[in-house]
Formats: C-alpha cells, structure tokens, sequence
C-alpha cells in the first residue's frame, strides 16, 4: 500500500465516517453533524488546510442519534430529480444515548440541495431483527461492540452488515438484499417506513479474522474495506481490513503506523477508483493498494 498526504480538513469534532458523491466530500461527526467539502479543493495541491463550504445536521437526529460511524451512498434516487441518490449512516454505538434503543439500525436519508445549502430528510430505517441472537452476538458474553457495521455493494443492491463477537474472536459477516427505499411498515414514531431484516432474509453468513472497535467501511468492486482501531498501541492499532466478499476470507490487512498514520482511524471511501482514507483529526490521504 501507498499513502499520499493531501491535507487537512480543518472543519469539525469528532469525526466519524464520511462519503463522496457528487464532487462533494461530506464528512460526518458523532452529532450528526455534516460538513461538507468541495472535492476539487480537496484535491487542490497547493491547499493544506480544506474548509468547508457548508454544514448540515442529519434529520430527526434529536431523537435517533445517529453516530454515522459507517456512511455511504446507494444508487437508488427517492426522486428521479434528486441530485444525490440515497445516502445510508448507521446508529453504531449512539443507541445507548438515547431512549430508543435502535440496535443495529441503519438511517436512510435523502440528501437535497438547493440555493441555501444542503439538507437531508429522514425516509426509512433499516433493522437487523435478530441482534439479540447468538447467531448476531456471542453467547455467553456481551460483545464489547454489538451493535454492527455496514456497506453497500451498489451494482447488486446487496447490503453486507457486521458485528464483531468477542467470545470467539471473529468478526461475522452477513448479506442481505438492499431494501428499497418504500420497503417496510410504517413507524408512527419516526414517522417512516421501517424494515426489519431477520435471520429468513439472510442470503449468506460468513466468519472473518477478528476486527478491534470497527470504524468506517465502504464497498468497491468485490471487496469491504474496514477500518478499525482507536488508540495507536498493541490493543488497538490503527488498520485496514480488506474482506473478500465472494470467497469470504480477509484478503489483506495493513497497519497504518508502517505508513506513518497513527491516529483513530474514520473515514475510508472510493471514487473514481481512487481510494481515500481519513482520521479523526481530518488528516486526509489518497491511498493506492
């Protein structure tokens, strides 16, 4: 693996995952708060510093707590009009702040913008039904994290969620076929459609090598990239985790202090087959594998 520094978002706290589309960077904090990035200053050689061009917070998240430790885009569009096609951030480890236990639960939102900036609007809520399951989390000991990770295989409309299990030291995958966006019942209290994915839905179950405090993840051609770690020690060194998805093994796994990148590890997405990777402080780096 190559890392090359492209600077620093200097914008935001606590930064989580984060997302490209539509030569915007929209870079998430455990709030719910989106700053928003304009890629080609990003990218801009002669810039260190990258500030935002605007900022939104996520809808209803007063009474969700997204933690958008996991962020992406699908293909499907809620309107044919929409710029943006629907963007996908998890609960994560945020549930137990609030009085909604949505363990397992994966926000959909449609992204809109107009002449005063972006916005989002809350249009769905994806569940795994079976969290309490010792098929989702071990059996005699409460996981350290439980609450589950995901990512998007776009081109087959597969959505890949995952839990890592402390008791046997795994990771577990699962597949499921993506939802649309007017798949579910609707939830008067969130006041959307909400659906509830069980073990019947499974399409296919895998165990991996086990990741330590699961950070961002996306999805490209044929492969999960999974970041993790949270403090730059022996316990939880700040990774990549390359999945082969179709013969269910770890391909690769890279310890980003070889390449000088200590801190808790976040954001990781593609495009334009151009990986980009970025830490809790905004630290930003084009990554070649």
């Amino acid at each position: 693996m190559k890392i090359q520094d492209l600077g620093k978002m200097v914008d935001g706290g606590n930064r989580q995952d984060g997302a490209i589309c539509g030569g915007y960077l929209f870079r998430f904090e455990a709030s719910g708060v989106c700053n928003v990035f304009s890629m080609e200053d990003c990218l801009n050689p002669n810039e260190k510093e990258h500030k935002s061009i605007d900022s939104f917070v996520l809808d209803k998240t007063d009474i969700i707590k997204p933690h958008s430790n996991s962020v992406m885009f699908g293909k499907e569009y809620y309107n044919e009009k929409d710029e943006f096609p629907l963007l996908y951030s998890n609960i994560y480890n945020n549930y137990a702040a609030s009085d909604n236990k949505l363990e397992g639960v994966t926000c959909v939102y449609r992204l809109m913008k107009n002449k005063s900036g972006f916005s989002t609007k809350l249009v769905q809520l994806i569940e795994i039904g079976f969290t309490d399951d010792t098929l989702w989390r071990s059996e005699n000991i409460r996981d350290f994290r439980p609450f589950g990770n995901f990512a998007i295989d776009t081109e087959h409309s597969v959505y890949y969620a995952f839990t890592m299990r402390d008791e046997d030291h795994k990771t577990r995958y699962f597949s499921f076929t993506l939802p649309n966006a007017n798949d579910g019942l609707y939830d008067e209290k969130f006041g959307v459609k909400r659906i509830v994915l069980n073990k019947r839905d499974i399409r296919d179950w895998f165990d991996c090598e086990y990741h330590r405090c699961i950070q961002g993840a996306c999805y490209h051609k044929g492969y999960i990239y999974s970041t993790e770690g949270f403090t730059n020690d022996e316990n939880n060194p700040p990774a990549i985790r390359i999945i082969d998805t179709k013969n269910k093994i770890q391909k690769e796994k890279f310890l980003l202090s070889d390449y000088g990148a200590t801190i808790e590890p976040e954001m990781i997405d593609f495009a334009n087959d151009i990986c980009y990777y970025s830490d809790d402080k905004g630290n930003f780096y084009k990554l070649t594998f």
